[in-house]
């Protein structure tokens, strides 16, 4: 039985179409990943598969149940983190845990908690105040939460967003072994490329709410993938004197040039152009095959994110 089940799912906020009929799955044990842009329609994805919203239409399983008609047993089936930290900083991590159980009314949740606890290397802390931890301890104690009603799926809503690289890389092997040693399913939203490559099985790239390509990161790369030379201008380029040399695409001061061959043609591209600040190669990746979807990079996604992210976490200081 598939961990997820979406089906033609659409989403409409008034004349605004969040979700235009999209359709995938997550097999049991799996490690999915959703990509796109700001916008794209992934957090609407996550709040229709946990039963924060109803769909317009469509239809969804998560466990095997519809995420409609059968809101509770899916919610009961479900762990879910977000992209800030949401512990209680005066609390301290077991008194965060006992809350998380009787939210859930998991019943003799003490020595379970205890578990996670050591599991996640947060045993000598267990009566600390969250509010001393680390970025990293408080993102595994959030995990450790998410797992204490033995869920069958994770939802991850761009978990990794404010982690220094640190930070993140450890947060990787903690999404890998909770996959591999509880046999949970993760589906996991993010803007990070090399996030995607090195943590799902499969990933669906999702963009102005329609799913652009699903499969493996090899599969993707081998259909979609391309060079990319992004070329910082100074001023506005003809483009017609770049399209001999593949699909060209210009945004915000750059101009993206699409190639299987970007070695062999740099030298031309950069002649063509007048006012040329700097000049960059992307070897065919996942952050390329995303270039070629979508028409854009999300670089400049990633840094705003982080920017809001500190924002938030200062505000609640």
């Amino acid at each position: 039985m598939d961990a997820v089940l979406v089906e033609n799912l659409v989403k409409r906020y008034g004349d605004v179409v969040a979700l235009d009929g999209i359709s995938f799955s997550v097999a049991g044990g799996e490690i999915f990943g959703l990509l796109g842009p700001n916008g794209a329609g992934k957090t609407t994805t996550i709040k229709i598969l946990t039963g924060l919203t109803r769909p317009t239409s469509g239809r969804a399983l998560v466990a095997g149940f519809d995420v409609v008609k059968e809101t509770r047993e899916v919610k009961r089936r479900i762990g879910w983190i977000s992209s800030e930290i949401i512990v209680d900083d005066e609390l301290t991590a077991l008194e965060n845990l006992e809350i998380q159980a009787r939210l859930h009314g998991v019943s003799n949740w003490r020595e379970r908690a205890l578990q996670l606890l050591r599991y996640f290397g947060l045993a000598d802390a267990a009566n600390r105040p969250v509010g001393k931890f680390s970025t990293g301890m408080r993102k595994r104690l959030e995990v450790a939460m998410a797992l204490l009603h033995g869920p069958e799926i994770l939802f991850m809503d761009e978990p990794t967003v404010g982690l220094d690289v640190g930070a993140r890389l450890g947060f990787w092997e903690v999404v890998r072994q909770i996959n591999r040693e509880f046999g949970v399913a993760v589906l996991l939203t993010t803007h990070y490329m090399e996030e995607a490559e090195e943590l799902c099985r499969r990933v669906a790239v999702i963009n102005k709410g329609k799913i652009a390509a699903v499969g493996t990161p090899d599969e993707l790369k081998a259909k979609y993938g391309v060079d990319v030379i992004e070329l910082e201008v100074e001023k506005p380029v003809d483009v017609s004197r770049l399209t001999p040399f593949g699909e060209v695409a210009a945004q915000d001061g750059k101009v993206l040039v699409k190639t299987r061959r970007a070695e062999e043609v740099l030298a031309d591209v950069v002649k063509a152009v007048d006012g040329v600040k700097s000049v960059k190669i992307k070897k065919s990746s996942l952050d390329t095959v995303f270039i070629n979807l979508t028409g854009a990079s999300i670089e400049g996604e990633q840094t705003d994110l982080r920017k809001i992210y500190m924002r938030v976490r200062r505000a609640r200081r």
